[in-house]
């Protein structure tokens, strides 16, 4: 066990030294701008076509059909402001749900103060939509089905495949955020249905400031960001050889191991579980407890702050998260424990955990030791505990 027990891989994970190893000959050696034209360019070019062909491949789409980003936030962008620009004359109307990452939910609020509609689905107790709501919620005008393949913060993994089915059935497009899936569940966009998809490097032992958005041929859709050629002319801006090399290797390492990587987190998700369930009184785990990431742990501790516990573990030399690390500064609730049902005096409790496959029993022993204590104290100086305790003797 090392002195630093890493339990935030949702937030980023660390660049795997393969990894780094593939990227390192195009910063010094081969740093030529893909789009020039000499021949110094040309291993560079072949790097990205390269990459694009190994993105491709995991996801069974066509090389043609996958779009460098900068990260998973400007894939969702994309994905979802060039498809109400493109289809505005068919309709305004978007669906999508309660539980999105805010680079969709904010996008979503940007389109409806510039005269879109939006309809947020409800989730049920585990954070999964209802079908039935969906196909409801479908009308003439609807040009857009927006769900993401796995949440951040709980772990719940939606019905994408059968969320595609009804979306070609109605001829909308359905694009997801695969940010917290992709590379550590299988996907495969042609069985889905998925019309598009966004994908963010760093999220499975790739760089930081790289991602994708695939984007099915046909899509009558324009350019994201205007200036060059680049991207089939959709997506300006020299290429981020170096982060695109290192995403490519990151996907192909990850989904060559992805069941015994699986398995390992599984594993030792369920044992961390299953010890804070039985060691800790008054805990809720979040999330369904099978269609749900396999390295994801979300619980929240009645009585206690998220805040305190965080700043607790940290000086046990654990690093946790009370959600998404894009919201870590706020002071309000999650809005995922939310929408699946919580009150905000539990909701401000959440402890997030998420594994590696490198994360053992032994990491996970040293958790929930400290854990316990550090509850056990905070709940000592809790008003609202005193108060229940007296209520219960």
């Amino acid at each position: 066990m090392s002195d630093l027990i890493y339990l935030d891989n949702a937030a980023t994970t660390a660049v795997k030294p393969e990894v780094f190893e593939a990227m390192k000959p195009y910063m010094m050696e081969n740093y030529a701008n893909p789009s020039s034209v000499y021949s110094f360019a040309g291993k560079a070019k072949k790097a990205v076509d390269d990459a694009r062909e190994q993105l491709a491949e995991i996801l069974h789409a066509k090389s043609s059909e996958i779009y460098f980003t900068g990260g998973g936030s400007e894939a969702d962008n994309w994905a979802i402001k060039v498809t109400a620009e493109a289809y505005k004359n068919k309709g305004k109307h978007i669906i999508t749900s309660k539980i999105e990452h805010h680079a969709v939910l904010h996008t979503c609020d940007w389109l409806e103060r510039n005269g879109y509609e939006v309809t947020y689905l409800d989730v049920d107790e585990d954070g999964l939509i209802s079908l039935e709501a969906l196909e409801n919620a479908i009308r003439p005008d609807t040009i857009l089905i927006t769900i993401m393949f796995a949440n951040n913060e709980i772990g719940t993994i939606e019905p994408v495949k059968e969320i595609g089915a009804i979306a070609k059935k109605h001829g909308v497009l359905f694009h997801t955020d695969a940010v917290q899936a992709f590379a550590h569940v299988p996907i495969d966009v042609e069985d889905m249905n998925i019309d598009m998809l966004s994908a963010s490097g760093h999220k499975f032992h790739g760089p930081k400031g790289i991602g994708f958005l695939y984007m099915r041929n046909g899509l009558k859709l324009g350019a994201f960001i205007h200036g060059g050629a680049q991207e089939r002319a959709r997506r300006a801006g020299t290429h981020n050889v170096p982060g695109i090399v290192g995403m490519g290797a990151a996907a192909k390492l990850m989904t060559e191991n992805m069941e015994s990587f699986a398995q390992k987190e599984i594993e030792v998700r369920d044992y961390l579980i299953s010890r804070i369930e039985k060691e800790i009184p008054f805990v809720k785990v979040n999330g369904h407890r099978e269609k749900r990431l396999p390295n994801n742990v979300n619980v929240c501790f009645r009585f206690i702050e998220g805040e305190s516990l965080l700043i607790m573990l940290d000086q046990k030399g654990i690093c946790a998260s009370s959600g998404s690390a894009c919201t870590s500064g706020s002071l309000d609730p999650s809005h995922v424990l939310l929408a699946i049902g919580l009150i905000h005096e539990i909701a401000h409790g959440s402890l997030r955990l998420t594994l590696s496959e490198e994360t053992t029993k032994e990491d996970a022993d040293y958790v929930v030791d400290n854990l316990k204590g550090i509850v056990e104290r905070l709940r000592s100086m809790s008003p609202l505990y005193e108060d229940f305790v007296k209520q219960q003797a």
